[in-house]
């Protein structure tokens, strides 16, 4: 059996983070990307839906290290942030550790030999340090519908696009009005489809503004990266700026929900549909969407609006809550992930056996983000209060691997074979998350996927600023390595 140094699986953008780090600290060795797909990407290669871009500016979802002064667009589309991370992955020398269609079923510590031991498709592995880089968007959520198996037409999810379906002429249901959604469903409209949108809960929508960057000004940040580093700056104190909307009900929170109020007055006249329209929770307690195009699309009349849950098919019939039924051709689930409750955590064994699923029955937890307590050498990245709702994903994502790549260095140059968190330290980080949490906008009612069912925990965000996370990660970066359960010498076996 292969035996490596260090296993990343998944080569998203924190898998690319991973390894980019890892190789420019000078730790990747024998390092290996795995990848189940047949290509890096992540969540941008598997969302090709018509109209997807981000949601966050372009120049604060990249890599710091990695700046690009030419993004096309204030905001980024779907196919431009993919062509971005395979830019990143061969500059960054990773093509080399990359194995793509490779599929991991299994990931157990084995207590002796102090390695982790992974079934795959291709094979079995072992390795010392295992960094999962799986992300919280790679396990599409499709409702578990009655008479779901007696609708004949095409059905995917938005993460699971069929561009071979024709929609022109097509009764289409979405079922969702989540961050996904609202950039579907005008394009579907545009397409020609006869779109009814599932509405079970409306959402809160501030503008968009996007608009292309000017010529001028990608020459600019070309020539002068103090100007591209000021720009993205700027953006980032702009971005923080919203977090006291989330955490106070204050002045900024009634700005945010006026901006929201005050655009849908703007673009939908009908009185009935602005009332469908305007949501009954907090603004915050879910995701704020982004777009100018969503309730044009409705007030139209190109797109319908049903105002409750799709709750069951008969046949090629949509049965709604309220009763209605609409005819459906194509059938669209933008339903989100499975985020609370991540697969992988079934299939990973810490010490004497015991599942991640078991650890996390109550909830995920991690201490710094990134470390559990029984699972040694084990980096998860992107998981436990790491996310955010008002900023970049690629600033959490590196301050994670800021302290991953600190920890890993250390074990390199120190007599340390294991790294693990204790409990106690755990559930201290975890308890004083959940303090920080008690009075915020995530909390005020609403149902959510930032919010863990069975605790009613607020498991991915992270309840500080973007710039707090990197400090408190800094900060545990200096805190002594636990005492080695091992100083055994690591050997790597033959290259793969």
């Amino acid at each position: 059996m292969t035996t490596l140094e260090t296993i990343i699986v998944g080569a998203g953008i924190a898998g690319i983070a991973a390894g980019a780090k890892l190789r420019r600290e000078g730790l990747s060795g024998d390092m290996l990307i795995l990848e189940r797909a047949n290509d890096i990407g992540g969540t941008w290669r598997d969302n090709v839906y018509p109209g997807v871009a981000c949601d966050i500016p372009a120049s604060l979802y990249e890599y710091s290290f990695r700046p690009n002064p030419r993004w096309k667009n204030r905001f980024s589309t779907g196919a431009d942030i993919q062509s971005y991370l395979g830019d990143v992955v061969a500059e960054e020398g990773l093509t080399e550790h990359l194995r793509f269609g490779t599929d991991v079923t299994a990931m157990e510590w084995n207590d002796a030999d102090e390695l982790w031991e992974l079934s795959t498709t291709r094979g079995p592995l072992r390795c010392r340090v295992l960094i999962l880089a799986v992300g919280r968007l790679s396990a599409p959520i499709i409702p578990d519908l009655a008479g779901l198996e007696t609708f004949t037409g095409p059905i995917m999810h938005s993460s699971t696009w069929d561009a071979s379906v024709d929609f022109g002429g097509s009764r289409v249901g979405v079922v969702g009005t989540g961050a996904s959604a609202v950039q579907l469903v005008p394009q579907l409209a545009a397409l020609g489809a006869a779109t009814t949108v599932f509405q079970r809960s409306a959402a809160w929508v501030v503008p968009r503004a996007d608009a292309p960057v000017a010529p001028e000004k990608t020459d600019e940040f070309a020539r002068n990266p103090a100007a591209l580093r000021a720009h993205r700056d700027a953006l980032f104190a702009e971005a923080e700026a919203g977090h006291t909307a989330r955490v106070s009900d204050g002045v900024e929170r009634e700005a945010l929900r006026m901006t929201a109020l005050d655009h849908l007055d703007a673009q939908v006249a009908d009185r009935e549909l602005r009332r469908r329209l305007t949501p009954d929770y907090e603004i915050g307690c879910k995701r704020v969407l982004l777009s100018d195009d969503y309730y044009p699309a409705l007030a139209s009349g190109a797109v319908a609006l049903e105002p409750s849950a799709l709750v069951a098919l008969d046949g090629n019939v949509g049965v709604a809550a309220s009763g209605a039924r609409i005819p459906i051709d194509v059938l669209v689930f933008a339903t989100g992930f499975s985020a609370t409750r991540p697969p992988f955590a079934d299939i990973v064994r810490g010490r004497n056996g015991r599942l991640l699923a078991e650890h996390w029955s109550k909830g995920m937890t991690a201490y710094a983000s990134i470390l559990m307590a029984g699972f040694p050498n084990l980096f998860v990245l992107d998981g436990p209060n790491a996310a955010l709702g008002h900023n970049s994903a690629f600033a959490m994502i590196e301050a994670q691997v800021e302290l991953m790549a600190n920890l890993i260095g250390r074990m390199a140059t120190q007599p340390v074979a294991i790294v693990e968190t204790t409990d106690a330290a755990e559930q201290n980080w975890s308890a004083e998350l959940d303090a920080a949490s008690t009075d915020s906008v995530w909390l005020s009612g609403c149902t959510s996927w930032y919010v863990d069912d069975r605790s009613g925990r607020v498991t991915l965000l992270w309840p500080g600023t973007a710039a707090e996370f990197q400090l408190a990660l800094r900060d545990v970066a200096r805190e002594p390595l636990p005492a080695a359960a091992s100083v055994r010498p690591f050997v790597t076996s033959a290259a793969v």
